[in-house]
């Protein structure tokens, strides 16, 4: 194991910097602006070393960039609709930067926030950021923390918080992954398979509609592996997925989902204990990234573990309200294996 840490910028009067971890399987690059995944790099099929994250080679692509890139998102990850919600009998009323919803938390999500670098080990980074009451009119002043930590083979995200005052929680990391080297094409072809029943159809705002439904039938249905393009190609989901997928209540980590590209022969699997998954396929992506290469629209897939979105609005979703001293503490963990 060995890490390295080193200035990568500043932002705002606030000085960023880039910790990078490596062991004998795999390298990954972590920065403090967004407490963002900026590269993780394992081997392919031939032994061949490659970059699997999309992102940017300097700090000023994650500044001006609007796709996340490997970013830790909050307060509240995904879609809040109608940009309000009510607590505790009072409504709290956010900023609409989503048409007339509330997207990844507001008008400056946790990802272009600088946060502190509290830790680092020879396998571990540990950012920490703490939400002022009313930061984009959510309530509660939040001490948040993310550890990164390099596994044998992967990279476990560890979220941890705690707030002053009831308040709503929704943390996710928005990394895309190309398993042919980011940069390198659509992953359409890559093969998915999402262990979920049951996922949350949505109105044309991408707001839950507050269903459950069966994923039977549907282009949602991935409990067998299938290309991405499949329901795509055959018209049933045309413009592709952006999608809350429904894992469950358990707070057991459990594989959520995996996905196989059949050239570099990568495999991701993605755990979680959250109850949700967002499956998104980069439908926005337009921009270039790392050495200048072009993200295309399907550049990336996402695996992003949350609670479902709208919660707040939706009492028959699982709870995402953290209460007044209680911690808010979840697991995700990216595995690779070569195959």
């Amino acid at each position: 194991m060995a890490s390295e840490i080193k200035e990568y910028g500043f932002y705002q009067g606030y000085k960023c910097y880039l910790v990078t971890l490596q062991n004998a399987k795999i390298k990954a690059s972590f920065h403090s602006l967004g407490a963002c995944i900026q590269s993780i790099t394992v081997s392919d099929k031939n032994g061949e070393k490659v970059d699997v994250v999309l992102g940017y080679d300097d700090l000023n692509g994650y500044i001006e960039g609007n796709s996340s890139h490997g970013a830790t998102v909050g307060r509240f990850a995904n879609r809040i609709g109608g940009a309000k919600f009510t607590l505790n009998g009072k409504e709290y009323k956010l900023y609409n930067n989503d048409g007339e919803n509330t997207l990844h938390g507001g008008s400056i999500s946790f990802n272009k926030r600088v946060w502190t670098v509290d830790e680092v080990t020879d396998n571990s980074v540990t950012f920490g950021y703490t939400s002022p009451d009313g930061e984009e009119n959510f309530p509660g002043t939040l001490v948040s923390k993310v550890q990164f930590t390099l596994l044998d083979n992967g990279v476990q995200i560890h979220y941890t918080a705690k707030s002053d005052k009831d308040t709503v929680v929704n943390f996710t990391n928005h990394s895309y992954f190309n398993l042919k080297g980011e940069g390198s094409g659509d992953v359409l072809d890559h093969i998915v398979e999402i262990n979920a029943e049951k996922y949350t159809p949505v109105d044309s705002g991408l707001i839950p509609t507050g269903e459950i439904a069966d994923v039977a039938g549907t282009a949602f249905d991935f409990r067998e592996p299938k290309k991405v393009r499949e329901d795509m190609d055959n018209g049933k989901l045309p413009n592709g997925y952006d999608h809350n997928f429904f894992l469950g209540e358990s707070k057991e980590m459990r594989v959520a989902a995996q996905a196989y590209e059949q050239t570099r022969g990568i495999l991701l699997t993605m755990k979680t204990n959250k109850p949700a998954m967002q499956f998104y396929i980069g439908i926005g992506l337009n921009e270039d990234g790392k050495g200048g290469k072009h993200y295309q629209k399907y550049g990336g897939l996402c695996f992003e573990s949350q609670f479902c979105p709208d919660t707040p609005n939706k009492p028959n979703f699982p709870s995402c309200v953290l209460k007044a001293g209680e911690t808010y503490d979840y697991t995700t963990v990216y595995e690779f294996e070569a195959k």
